[in-house]
């Protein structure tokens, strides 16, 4: 049964929160009233949806504009919120980007930057706030992953192995945290309809021939994290969940060529 209670003065920390799953996920805490944090490149993006939010909602949102692929951003957001008094209940690291061609081939700055943002921003925030909740005894983190980190991903390698590492982290820290009341959740979403996959060049390729939306997959996403769910996996089709069934028993050399061909541009 979905968790509909109040989130009345908690305030969540949101990044890559002007557009798709972090969007939608600003809009399940204020409806539930509860405060915002919103952390994106965009500057005219996030002050839409904090008029939008604030003056529908009647909570309060504070937006932070930064680029988190440079790495001095993180301590600017950290530090923005400190500065600002602000007590962040939950931290919801969405931001991240993917890319897609052969490894030896692709730009290497671009797999830098998705690096930076999948793996050093999320780690670093995660750090930064995580000392906090546990002084509290209170407080959610939700690290957004993707199903792409059960697997290796030909022609998404980087952005596959960066998945991994969000799945393998949030899984090790909510068990060193199993006697607190704080929790960590990894969601892995399937294909869903957002800006990555134009942006990653997968819009073109069969694993995006059918997608979740937005709104299901941050539904399911907050829902886990206020039940302090280690995975929440969603947005699969029948065909994608049976395949993620057969992941541990496949022989790699069949599953990687299985990979290959959904990956391949049509």
């Amino acid at each position: 049964m979905a968790t509909t209670e109040t989130q009345q003065g908690k305030t969540a920390l949101i990044t890559g929160a002007s557009s798709g799953i972090g969007k939608e996920m600003a809009r399940i805490h204020a409806q539930r009233g509860g405060d915002l944090v919103l952390v994106a490149r965009s500057q005219d993006k996030l002050e839409a949806l904090k008029q939008e939010l604030e003056g529908e909602y009647g909570i309060s949102a504070t937006v932070i504009v930064g680029d988190l692929t440079q790495l001095a951003t993180v301590d600017a957001v950290y530090d923005q919120v400190k500065a600002a008094g602000i007590e962040v209940d939950y931290l919801v690291n969405n931001a991240g980007f993917g890319g897609h061609g052969l490894f030896h081939e692709r730009d290497w700055e671009a797999d830098l930057a998705m690096i930076n943002l999948n793996v050093i921003a999320l780690t670093a925030l995660t750090r930064k706030f995580l000392p906090g909740f546990v002084a509290r005894n209170s407080g959610r983190v939700l690290n957004v992953s993707s199903t792409a980190s059960l697997m290796p991903g030909p022609l998404q390698a980087v952005y596959f192995a960066t998945k991994a590492f969000v799945t393998f982290l949030s899984n090790a820290i909510a068990e060193e945290l199993r006697e607190t009341d704080v929790t960590v959740t990894a969601l892995l979403p399937g294909a869903t309809a957002t800006g990555f996959a134009a942006t990653s060049g997968m819009d073109k390729t069969n694993l995006f021939s059918k997608t979740a939306t937005a709104e299901s997959v941050a539904f399911d996403g907050y829902e886990g994290m206020l039940k302090g769910k280690l995975d929440v996996i969603s947005g699969l089709t029948f065909g994608q969940k049976v395949m993620m069934k057969t992941i541990p028993f496949a022989p790699k050399k069949t599953l990687l060529k299985q990979v290959r061909q959904m990956q391949e541009v049509a």
